[in-house]
C-alpha cells in the first residue's frame, strides 16, 4: 500500500515518466524493473527492504550526481561508461525532479538519433511525423515482359524512334 510505503509513489512516479519517452519499453531482468529502448536499458529501478534504488547513465551530469549522498557509480564496472546508482533508504527524501531530469539524459544516452529527434520534435511541440512508407520489393517489376533485360524496351519507345540494336560482336 502507498500510505505503508512512502517509496511506492516515488517509484510509480519515475516509471511512467520513463514509460513516457518514444518507444520506451517495460522488462523484468534480475527481477528488477528496467525501462529499455529499443533493447538498451536506460532505467533499472529496484524497490526491495524498503529501499528505492534507481540506476541511470549520465555522460553529462555523472561528477555531479557523484557528489549526492545517496548516489555512487555502479557495480560490475557500469560505473567506468558513467552509469550511476541512487539508493533511497527509509526516510529519505527522492529528489523527483532530478531524478527526472537524469532519466532524460539516460534516455538520450542510449537512444538512437531518430528517436532522440522524435523526442525534440515532442518536447518543441511539433507534430509526429506521419510513418513511413514501406520500401518497394526490389523484385518486383513493373516490366510485365519476360524478355530478357537487354531486349526490352521500354513501353513509352516506339519502335520507329529507337535506336538500332547492335549485333553481339561474333565469337571469334
Amino acid at each position: 500500500m502507498p500510505e505503508d510505503d512512502p517509496f511506492a509513489t516515488a517509484e510509480t512516479f519515475l516509471r511512467d515518466r520513463a514509460m513516457n519517452y518514444p518507444e520506451a519499453t517495460e522488462d523484468f531482468p534480475w527481477g528488477h524493473r528496467a525501462i529499455k529502448v529499443k533493447a538498451k536499458i536506460f532505467l533499472i529501478l529496484d524497490h526491495t527492504g524498503g529501499v528505492l534504488s534507481a540506476t541511470v547513465k549520465l555522460p553529462d551530469s555523472n561528477a555531479y550526481a557523484l557528489m549526492q549522498p545517496y548516489a555512487e557509480k555502479t557495480g560490475y564496472g557500469l560505473g567506468k561508461s558513467g552509469w550511476v546508482t541512487c539508493r533511497f533508504n527509509p526516510g529519505a527524501e527522492v529528489p523527483l525532479d532530478l531524478m527526472d531530469e537524469w532519466i532524460e539524459e539516460s534516455y538520450r544516452a542510449v537512444a538512437p538519433k531518430k528517436l532522440i529527434l522524435a523526442l525534440n520534435a515532442r518536447v518543441a511541440g511539433v507534430p509526429d511525423p506521419p510513418p513511413a512508407k514501406p520500401k518497394r520489393d526490389p523484385s518486383a517489376t513493373s516490366c510485365p515482359s519476360s524478355a530478357p533485360l537487354s531486349s526490352a524496351r521500354p513501353s513509352w519507345v516506339h519502335p520507329s524512334s529507337a535506336p538500332p540494336r547492335r549485333s553481339p560482336p561474333a565469337a571469334g
